[in-house]
């Protein structure tokens, strides 16, 4: 018996999350009551990461920049590109759906309960205003963008720092990563609770009523996974997408699925950039920014919803009304909370381009924390693989460009 833990033990990490994954649910279907108490489990691993991830992106960022050689290119540009490109696309997508496939919405109140901003420029502004944020309470409220900024400007003021100072904060960088690195090697015992707790508490009975919807979205995003991304990997590598997209949804978008947090699972593809030896002052930049940005699937969920909205009120819509819907669904996205159900709240800004009532827009906010067991994990694995994925689609195009 012994011998067989062991062996569990040395199966690659991907292995042991799926084993974690059938145990979790093979033991909300026994015992559902113990299975609720395994959420303790995935509770302390969810907050390990979301405790670190702060911090190893601030230290990360400074240690890249202030120790990056004079003719070293990070390759931040076209990842932006990239980033916004894809959400962009990933709304378009959900309009295509929306439009074949029209969902409609038995509307209720139940859950609507939060605040939500009211049009685009109030998302913009807590944007600029999360830029310029106290470092310290930037950290420990995991205000990425506030990190990120003050990351940056410390970098740059530390490249003409001494080459003892510079290899400090190289050491903290690699110490904190090292940290980081115990937590992860935990992945199968926290998301074993989270699945166990999920399941026992919720299952998915409940979502039988809600299939067309969840069909949609979830449609949605399987052809943003496995189509607009490997075509625009391929674009950019010339070379067979579907090795590194399944790599990249095996082993980010499973734990992104359970921990439904894109800042959560940072840590996570830090260490899988890292395995793909990709550039390290790009993917410490790019990764967090990623998890900012980088809103595929809040952008499919905000049109999906909204469009869902709008069918069950009899508004037609034509085609430059759909196409400005997107692009407002990708401005909002990009100003989604990296945590779970982040997206939801900017529903009603979406809806209130076909003037459609605030207290009606937080019903389909509602039906949206509804179904945010699936809609919310299947999003945020979507977002947080494609982080991946954008950073080494530009690191293969700059490799490649090289070679020739």
């Amino acid at each position: 018996m012994g011998s067989k833990v062991a062996g569990l033990f040395q199966l690659s990490l991907v292995k042991q999350i799926i084993i974690s994954i059938i145990a979790g649910i093979a033991l909300a279907y026994a015992a559902p009551e113990i299975a609720k108490e395994a959420s303790l489990f995935g509770g302390l691993f969810v907050s390990a990461l979301k405790a670190i991830a702060p911090l190893l992106v601030f230290v990360l960022v400074i240690s890249a920049i202030a120790n990056q050689e004079a003719n070293t290119n990070a390759n931040m540009r076209p990842v932006v590109v990239l980033y916004l490109l894809g959400t962009f696309a990933a709304a378009l997508v959900a309009v295509s759906l929306s439009f074949l496939f029209p969902v409609q919405l038995a509307l209720m109140t139940e859950g609507a309960t939060n605040a939500a901003p009211s049009n685009i420029t109030e998302v913009l502004r807590n944007l600029i205003y999360k830029v310029v944020d106290n470092p310290i309470n930037a950290i420990v409220t995991s205000n990425f963008i506030g990190v990120l900024t003050w990351g940056i400007g410390f970098g740059v003021a530390l490249k003409h720092a001494s080459s003892t100072t510079k290899q400090v904060i190289s050491d903290i960088a690699g110490g904190v990563s090292k940290i980081v690195h115990v937590v992860i090697r935990f992945a199968p015992l926290g998301i074993f609770g989270l699945v166990a707790s999920t399941f026992a508490t919720v299952g998915f009975s409940a979502m039988a009523s809600y299939t067309h919807l969840l069909a949609v979205l979830l449609g949605s995003m399987a052809i943003v996974a496995l189509v607009i991304n490997p075509a625009i990997l391929f674009f950019m590598s010339r070379q067979n997408p579907y090795p590194l997209i399944f790599q990249c949804l095996r082993e980010s978008g499973i734990t992104a699925f359970f921990t439904r947090s894109s800042a959560a699972n940072i840590p996570v593809n830090m260490e899988l950039c890292k395995k793909l030896n990709l550039h390290k002052d790009t993917y410490s930049v790019s990764i967090p920014l990623g998890a900012t940005i980088n809103m595929g699937g809040a952008a499919i969920t905000i049109t999906v919803l909204t469009l869902a909205a709008v069918n069950t009120l009899g508004i037609a819509v034509d085609l430059p009304t759909a196409l400005l819907l997107s692009v407002i669904a990708a401005i909002s996205a990009c100003g989604a909370s990296g945590v779970a159900g982040g997206s939801l709240l900017l529903i009603p800004l979406a809806c209130s381009l076909f003037g459609i009532d605030n207290e009606i827009a937080m019903q389909v906010v509602a039906t949206g924390f509804i179904i945010g067991v699936l809609q919310d994990s299947a999003e945020t694995a979507l977002n947080s693989s494609t982080d991946v994925v954008f950073t080494a689609a530009v690191s293969h195009a700059h490799a490649r460009k090289t070679d020739a």
